[in-house]
């Protein structure tokens, strides 16, 4: 087995500011790996919660992964190898997404028919960030004027408090009202108690679907307060970073979100949603700013999820990859073998 790396540069169309600050693009590291003629791709996107702060560090962690005897391992076996030595999930992803692309390719079949799913009709919701109003009313139509986007997210959650929050949202209705769109709200842990119970309430009667990740990652001890009486379903994100994080809070959360990245790729991301299940949870596939090959590989998955958030590729100004195409609001896979993800030949 030979493992290559690529490094690419992501840049964004509209930079993304959230609770914990501004970015305008990243380099991914993409990782490659091939055995019998045949190349599977994976990719990785940089965070220091998720283990690697930079593609540097993330190949080097991946470098002396994979100088241990790998050959003859299942992708399972390698998964939870790479968890006994604290691989950083972050790099694990880009190798566990090329591992299931090599495997479904030598199978030759598309990775969600491999896997025994089918195909989603959930449309993904495409992403706003914290902007002042000026900036929504601009935004809003250059997202939905003709393209096929059903959902918007909402990222909402400002350092400014949540007076600036609620300014912002009013020009979100207020400039959604010639659309047929639903909305849902991401706070990504910017909110106290006191001001998530107050903002669900408030955002419950403007007609929002739902809100992730209220309170920071580490309070999970304070969402049973949100969650009593809560008018809004509550999914967690940052707080969900693996199958066994889900028994603590599953009494008191509606949902999970999946992001490849968080959990270490499609092995553990396939435990997360089962897990979920078994607790009767609803679910959600997010990401983190990749382009189209991680993209495909987590809408390999969306067969068997309930919301989708799969939107980072389309705001790359370009995006050097393809194969996670949206179609009527729904990002489709591909029926080629593998994630269907490739890097475009121009």
């Amino acid at each position: 087995m030979d493992i290559q790396y690529k490094v690419v540069f992501l840049e964004k169309l509209f930079p993304l500011r959230i609770s914990r600050g501004l970015r305008t693009g990243a380099d991914s590291l993409f990782v490659a790996v091939t055995k019998d003629g045949i190349t599977g791709w994976g990719e990785m996107s940089p965070g220091a919660s998720e283990g690697a702060g930079s593609v540097q560090e993330g190949q080097e962690i991946l470098e002396a992964f994979a100088k241990n005897n790998l050959e003859g391992l299942s992708i399972h076996e390698m998964y939870d190898l790479g968890r006994e030595q604290n691989v950083a999930p972050c790099a694990y992803a880009a190798l566990d997404i090329a591992l299931w692309d090599w495997l479904a390719k030598k199978a030759g079949m598309p990775l969600y028919r491999m896997l025994g799913l089918g195909k989603t009709n959930v449309p993904t919701s495409v992403t706003i960030g914290i902007n002042p109003p000026e900036v929504v009313k601009e935004r809003v139509p250059l997202l939905l004027d003709g393209t096929g986007v059903k959902s918007l997210k909402i990222k909402l959650g400002s350092p400014e408090g949540i007076d600036a929050d609620k300014v912002m949202f009013r020009q979100v209705i207020e400039s959604t009202k010639p659309y047929d769109v639903k909305i849902r709200v991401d706070a990504n842990g910017g909110w106290s108690v006191p001001d998530a119970i107050h903002m669900m309430k408030w955002l419950a009667d403007l007609g929002v679907d739902y809100i992730e990740q209220p309170l920071v990652e580490g309070a999970e001890k304070d969402l049973p307060y949100i969650f009593k009486n809560r008018p809004l379903p509550i999914f967690v994100d940052e707080s969900c970073r693996f199958a066994h994080n889900i028994p603590s809070y599953a009494h008191c959360v509606d949902g999970v979100n999946l992001k490849l990245m968080k959990s270490g790729g499609i092995t553990e991301g396939l435990r997360v949603l089962a897990t979920a299940k078994a607790f009767g949870l609803k679910t959600m596939i997010g990401c983190m700013g990749e382009s189209s090959i991680s993209i495909a590989a987590g809408a390999a998955l969306t067969g068997m999820i309930d919301h989708i958030d799969l939107d980072s590729h389309l705001n790359l100004k370009p995006d050097p990859c393809e194969g996670a195409p949206i179609i009527n609001g729904v990002i489709v896979p591909t029926e080629n073998p593998g994630h269907g993800g490739r890097f475009k030949e121009s």
